[in-house]
């Protein structure tokens, strides 16, 4: 970047920094759902041990309670990009606020065990729109030159809100004297904590009238001056506007509002380019990383850590997956998408074998199992630094890639269904870890860590390089 008033891109266009720190605010309370997609998909580890007393449940039963919020995910994020073609990215956002806000009501005040999955799964829709509208809104918005480094926004604000709710549920427990079922005003430490969401969500409504719809959008649905002025606002009043414009209407008479029928294509069903995205979506998660969002209180417990300490290594690791994700930010736009995910991948395949040889040390059963010194001390390191190396790179470079990679004609539908994709990886390794972790913990791990290396090849042949293109360059 340049101290010049504009900053030079790869393809030759400029970027003009007076309007930067506006686009800024409004990546930002986009991001915001990005924040609430963090925090809900971590507030249920406050939970987990006092719903299982709760409601007297055993493992494969308190996974789905902890895992059927995705199933609701990967409804939204498969709906999510259509509705947003049709009724806008702003509306989009506010419906998923409000979903998000009835949902930590409900959650805060369940009836009965079916009761609490049923706003679980009505949350999770909230997470699976927020999930697609914040990055195809943000690529919508962004200055190519700094589209890379906005977009990171998104998950800058996603494990920004895993920390501050791992930082409210250490406070709870705290108020409540370690009792995750301890009583604070009427309700319960763990209620709570599902509760008190709904502070975020309201903020995140209330943003999303302080922002304007997508240039992309308007032209789309006939406002082109509504556009024009948008486009001035994020690009500056120094834009050839209506170079702009024509360039956003020549892209969109290429293409046509897309539905699942146009990723159709290829030997195996589907557009080449859109198993990539479903496999940069797959990857993500197959290496385990929500584990340590949902389970990491349960998890340190389970190796002979006293709650109060797992809640608190939770928010460390929480400040870990910041740090890596600034780190990410200041990187992804210098070196590019794929140098990054290759150090991650490796990275997390030394950390995540690393953290599978600790744990085969574990001896004792029930409240008395625990760790020897050594083993103690890698577990925690290994924990924490595969959870560094994911943030530097995949927890980046994906929602990056995901909001770039697809051509105009089929973005929406294929961001979609790659974060559909997602959403389902997701559910189908948060409902089958407590279960696993039952049978053999280090062998889960094991399983984790081959993922991460299997990424590795599959970044080299598949993953195209986005650096500094723009998204009318792309397909």
């Amino acid at each position: 970047m340049t101290t010049s008033a504009t900053a030079q891109e790869p393809t030759g266009r400029t970027a003009p920094v007076d309007h930067l720190g506006h686009v800024i605010f409004i990546t930002a309370a986009a991001a915001m759902g990005g924040f609430l997609f963090g925090y809900d998909s971590s507030v249920i580890n406050g939970a987990v041990e006092a719903v299982r007393d709760r409601y007297d449940i055993g493992s494969a039963a308190l996974a789905q309670v902890v895992a059927i919020a995705l199933i609701g995910s990967a409804i939204g994020a498969a709906t999510a990009g259509r509705l947003a073609d049709r009724i806008g990215r702003i509306r989009v956002m506010r419906i998923s606020a409000a979903l998000f806000t009835v949902s930590a009501v409900g959650s805060a005040l369940p009836f009965s065990l079916w009761d609490l999955a049923m706003w679980r799964v009505l949350g999770g829709i909230g997470i699976g729109m927020a999930s697609v509208i914040g990055p195809a809104y943000i690529a919508e918005v962004a200055p190519p030159a700094y589209r890379g480094r906005l977009a990171s926004f998104q998950q800058a604000a996603i494990v920004i809100g895993i920390a501050v709710s791992q930082l409210v549920n250490w406070g709870i427990l705290n108020l409540a004297d370690g009792d995750q079922r301890g009583e604070i005003a009427g309700l319960e430490a763990w209620q709570w904590m599902l509760g008190a969401m709904v502070v975020p969500a309201v903020l995140y409504g209330l943003l999303s009238f302080a922002i304007p719809e997508s240039p992309r959008y308007l032209i789309s649905a006939g406002r082109t001056e509504r556009a024009r002025a948008v486009l001035a606002e994020v690009e500056g009043a120094d834009t050839d506007l209506d170079a702009r414009v024509a360039e956003i209407q020549q892209a969109m008479r290429r293409e046509h509002r897309s539905t699942f029928r146009d990723l159709l294509g290829g030997r195996l069903g589907l557009l080449p380019v859109v198993w990539i995205g479903i496999g940069l979506s797959l990857f993500q998660q197959l290496v385990g990383i929500n584990v340590a969002f949902y389970y990491s209180a349960t998890l340190w417990q389970s190796v002979g850590v006293d709650p109060g300490s797992s809640f608190f290594y939770s928010f460390t690791t929480s400040i870990v997956n910041i740090a890596g994700t600034v780190i990410a930010m200041l990187l992804v736009d210098r070196i590019g998408r794929k140098p990054l995910a290759l150090v991650g991948s490796a990275g997390m395949a030394v950390s995540l074998a690393l953290v599978a040889w600790a744990f085969s040390a574990r001896t004792g059963t029930g409240d008395n199992v625990v760790l020897p010194d050594t083993e103690g001390t890698v577990a925690l390191v290994a924990a924490h630094f595969f959870v560094l190396f994911f943030a530097l790179s995949w927890g980046v470079v994906v929602w990056v890639l995901l909001g770039e990679m697809f051509p105009n004609r089929i973005r929406a539908a294929a961001l979609g269904v790659a974060a559909a994709a997602q959403w389902l990886a997701n559910w189908a390794i948060t409902a089958s870890f407590p279960s696993l972790s039952d049978w053999n913990l280090p062998g889960t791990y094991l399983i984790y860590t081959g993922f991460a290396v299997l990424s590795i090849p599959f970044i080299l042949k598949w993953v195209p390089e986005t650096k500094g293109k723009a998204l009318e360059e792309m397909g």
